[in-house]
């Protein structure tokens, strides 16, 4: 039930369609009710089975009184005189032709405007739920996407909520519609006989409670089914990314293999929860036969009853009233059982909406739009999943200056760099800009103030041009231009087949490591930040490409204070402070000429690095 009010919670946007939607269901209802409900005993009257009703009976709101009225008014179609006429039931007949038309095609009606009125709720809870999930994804911190796989959060974006529309969405209606059903034809029943009516309400909640054990373990099935689907998409992804690799190592049998055995687990998984879902239908029909049968031996014990029996044409409409029941609770126990199926989905969706936001913005965060003295680190620490990354880094970045953070791989310098843009918050000590801690600005402001160059070239499946220009609302194509030109890229763009409106594929696929490389020195410089932070942006390329994206990060770092993490220790001889991290820590720090006079860490790296 709490996963239908999770759901009820979206409908809320809705609400003006949802009323309509129960407004037009109810119409269906009761037509549908009153023309099933009329036939009998209008065919009792018509064929004379039944004596003709020539007086109104007082209206009043019992079952006798409403019969006896309804029963007047087909008298009166029948035997205007009181006495039935051959001509008197062919109009009769005709009448009640006409009628049943009539009344089914309301029924109809009605029923196509409640489905009219509802497919805007269906399909927009699922538009707003992934809107919403896709919202939750940007503010989650980068240590989110480090500990969870990749093509497991897809699966939730997509199977998942695929899911949730299938199963949920669609079974939303008959969740609300075929209880309002059952209970027109139990208020019916109510009014022909309380007695019987009393053994569906005890017979029919210990089925409902049979069909919520399934219902329960169905569940968890599909909980595990769609995290088995999760570890097969992340395969595909991890296949997608490295397949040059996988070939060049010859690993395509163990990476089958490896599918096969994820493909074929889902497989199981999904056999088991279809059993159990297809169980429902049949389940819920046999149920409700169980509950008919008990109900004709007890009824056909009230008809034969010779001091009161019950008429025999009432257990009859009876009989037809409840079978009319049996269709809208096989739906609603596939419709309940779908719910349960949707809401493994729905666990899995929330869990990323639960997650939490580590990088928080305080309400009284403060605004930044210029850089004017220096970046400070005072005595940082940083742990990772409790392990130390960083400690005690202190360390002064003055405007205009450029600073170069060098040492082993996983000493903690992209760390350091993370810093700045708040991508993770330190876990000790004070990160300031002009004096004033980073965490008591805006972020979307602080970031703003940054330009980042990374060692991977990021680029989506866009033009040239909305690459470079991504982040900035109605670029203009002249400044675009120009940064391309600083970057040493508008040359290779003019030769491409529509220039800067040529699409570069996923991630920028149809373009090299250096083409790439530039276009994200172009981005950076378009964006025009007082701060830069470079992570080893030409260490993937070869001599040549390197010589001009090298070129196009010294125009870029013109009249800007930059950070630059550096691999390859011949681009950041100039720099004006060389800082040398080693497990964390900063063990070494001065110029390029200080630090090799010094014979220390740093000599040591520039040495092996030159003969190497």
């Amino acid at each position: 039930m709490k996963d239908i009010i999770r759901i009820v919670g979206y409908v809320r946007a809705y609400m003006s369609h949802a009323v309509l939607n129960i407004v037009f269901n109810l119409l269906s209802i009761v037509f549908n009710v009153f023309s099933l409900g009329m036939i009998f005993p209008f065919l009792g009257l018509l064929f004379g089975q039944q004596e003709l009703v020539t007086v109104k009976p007082p209206l009043a709101l019992n079952v006798d009184s409403l019969l006896g009225n309804f029963f007047y008014q087909l008298s009166s179609v029948i035997a205007p005189s009181g006495i039935i006429t051959p001509e008197g039931q062919v109009n009769g007949l005709i009448f009640i032709c006409v009628l049943v038309i009539v009344l089914f095609f309301l029924k109809n009606l009605f029923r196509y405007l409640a489905l009219y009125f509802m497919s805007p709720i269906r399909y927009g809870v699922v538009r707003d739920i992934r809107d919403e999930l896709y919202a939750k994804l940007l503010t989650l911190p980068l240590s989110y996407f480090s500990e969870k796989r990749k093509g497991d959060i897809i699966s939730r974006m997509t199977t998942d909520i695929l899911e949730i529309e299938v199963s949920i969405m669609n079974s939303l209606e008959v969740v609300f519609k075929e209880p309002l059903t059952i209970a027109a034809y139990l208020g019916a029943m109510i009014f022909m006989s309380p007695e019987l009516t009393l053994f569906v309400f005890i017979l029919l909640p210990l089925s409902g409670y049979l069909i919520g054990i399934i219902g329960k373990s169905l569940k968890r099935t599909s909980s595990k089914g769609q995290e088995r689907i999760g570890r097969v998409i992340s395969v595909i992804e991890e296949t997608l990314t490295g397949i040059r690799i996988i070939k060049a190592f010859t690993a395509e049998k163990k990476t089958k293999d490896r599918f096969d055995e994820e493909n074929n687990s889902a497989m199981k998984l999904f056999v088991r929860m279809l059993r159990k879902r297809d169980l429902s239908s049949p389940m819920s029909e046999f149920l409700g036969v169980v509950v008919m049968v008990v109900i004709i031996w007890f009824g056909g014990q009230l008809v034969l009853d010779v001091e009161n029996p019950m008429d025999a044409k009432l257990f009859i409409t009876y009989l037809f009233f409840f079978s009319q029941i049996i269709s809208p609770s096989k739906s609603f126990a596939t419709a309940y059982y779908n719910v349960q199926k949707g809401a493994a989905s729905l666990d899995r969706v929330q869990v990323i909406m639960d997650a939490e936001e580590k990088i928080v913005e305080k309400p009284n965060a403060a605004s930044i739009t210029s850089f004017e003295k220096e970046i400070e680190f005072k005595n940082v620490s940083f742990a990772y999943n409790e392990t130390p990354t960083l400690k005690n880094i202190s360390l002064i970045i003055p405007k205009g200056k450029t600073i170069a953070l060098i040492g082993q791989s996983g000493g903690g310098k992209t760390t350091i760099a993370n810093m700045l843009p708040r991508f993770y918050d330190l876990t000790k000590g004070d990160l300031l800009i002009d004096g004033v801690a980073v965490k008591d600005f805006k972020l979307n402001d602080l970031r703003k103030l940054m330009g980042i160059v990374t060692q991977e070239s990021i680029l989506f499946n866009d033009t040239v041009s909305n690459n470079i220009a991504f982040g900035i609302e109605n670029p203009d194509e002249e400044k675009v231009i120009a940064s391309a030109k600083i970057a040493n890229a508008h040359d290779f763009i003019m030769e491409l087949e529509d220039g800067y409106q040529t699409n570069i594929g996923d991630g920028g696929n149809k373009l090299s490591g250096g083409q790439r490389q530039r276009l994200s020195i172009a981005r950076a410089i378009l964006k025009n930040p007082p701060i830069l932070i470079l992570d080893e942006a030409t260490s993937s390329l070869d001599s040549e490409s390197e010589k001009m994206v090298q070129d196009a990060i010294f125009k870029l770092m013109k009249d800007r204070t930059s950070l630059v993490i550096a691999h390859r220790l011949s681009t950041i001889l100039k720099a004006d402070e060389i800082v040398v991290i080693q497990e964390g820590e900063i063990v070494e720090q001065g110029t390029h000429e200080s630090l090799m006079a010094k014979n220390g860490a740093y000599k040591k790296l520039y040495v092996l690095q030159t003969f190497a």
